[in-house]
């Protein structure tokens, strides 16, 4: 009897179970009907009612279709203008960064004197930030994106969005010099020291007022003491020689530095390598 009982509990569960999945099956389908059956609708004040109704309720890839087929009907039409603004943010919502960026540079061409332009032209410039990669990839949207911003501030120099602007050109930057950072960390760590000597002077050079300025000057000191220890005995000498003056510049311009001690160590040793290799 009992395991009756369990036979029949099992079934109601599974048909309960089944029925939930057809219910969500039948509401994809339905809702796949629906936007056929708005976009078929001959009325396009309906259609674009409904797609209003679609962007308030952040359902944006629906809006993105009705709005998308209404535009040819209002195209000379006062609404035009809203619609398009709006057909360009549901890029932007559903993460269509590369898209909406487009978007939002197209409005601007067909309403240069919107009252939305400031918005929009603030907006395009966020689009190429968005699409900013991590450091260790290509930064080109990241360098576009600093120079919208940057013509962004020097466009409206009055918006209150310039603050944000700038804030985002620090983040930009501080990508950039950590992606420099790497690359010069890297040759350093294949033991190519005369390019990692190299690559942390550039990083120092166009990072100068960088928090890790005296980090960047301790690996330069490092990367060519290094080298010199790898030379052969006819450059060593000149070599070491190229560290103590990297160690006495370290000194001028970081003498608060943490890493002080650290490059007056290197400072010792060049020297007596000096000695050695001069006698």
């Amino acid at each position: 009897m009992r395991f009756s009982w369990l036979i029949i509990a099992v079934f109601i569960l599974g048909s309960c179970s089944g029925g939930k999945l057809f219910s969500k099956k039948s509401s994809s389908k339905n809702t796949s009907k629906s936007i056929s059956k708005i976009l078929k609708n001959p009325d396009p004040a309906y259609k674009l009612r409904i797609a209003e109704q679609f962007f308030v309720k952040k359902k944006y890839s629906k809006a993105q279709q009705v709005y998308e087929d209404v535009m040819p009907y209002y195209k000379t039409g006062k609404e035009f203008e809203d619609i398009y603004y709006k057909y360009a943010y549901c890029a932007y919502y559903q993460g269509d960064y590369m898209n909406s960026e487009n978007l939002f540079k197209s409005y601007l061409e067909i309403f240069p004197n919107s009252t939305k332009a400031e918005e929009v032209d603030y907006m395009r410039a966020y689009s190429y930030y968005k699409q900013s990669p991590k450091p260790e990839l290509d930064q080109t949207s990241t360098v576009k994106a600093m120079g919208m911003m940057q013509t962004f501030i020097n466009t409206h120099p009055g918006s209150t969005r310039n603050k944000e602007a700038n804030e985002i050109i620090d983040i930009c930057r501080a990508k950039l010099e950590t992606k420099d950072y790497k690359s010069a960390l890297l040759y350093y760590d294949i033991g190519q020291f005369r390019a990692a000597g190299v690559a942390f002077t550039t990083l120092l050079n166009t990072y100068p007022e960088s928090l890790r300025a005296d980090e960047y000057k301790l690996m330069i000191i490092k990367a060519y003491y290094k080298f010199a220890e790898m030379s052969i005995e006819e450059k060593k000498v000149e070599r070491f020689e190229q560290v103590v003056s990297e160690c006495y510049d370290f000194t001028d311009r970081f003498p608060e530095s943490k890493f002080k001690k650290e490059a007056d160590q290197f400072l010792a040793l060049s020297q007596n390598n000096i000695k050695n290799y001069k006698l």
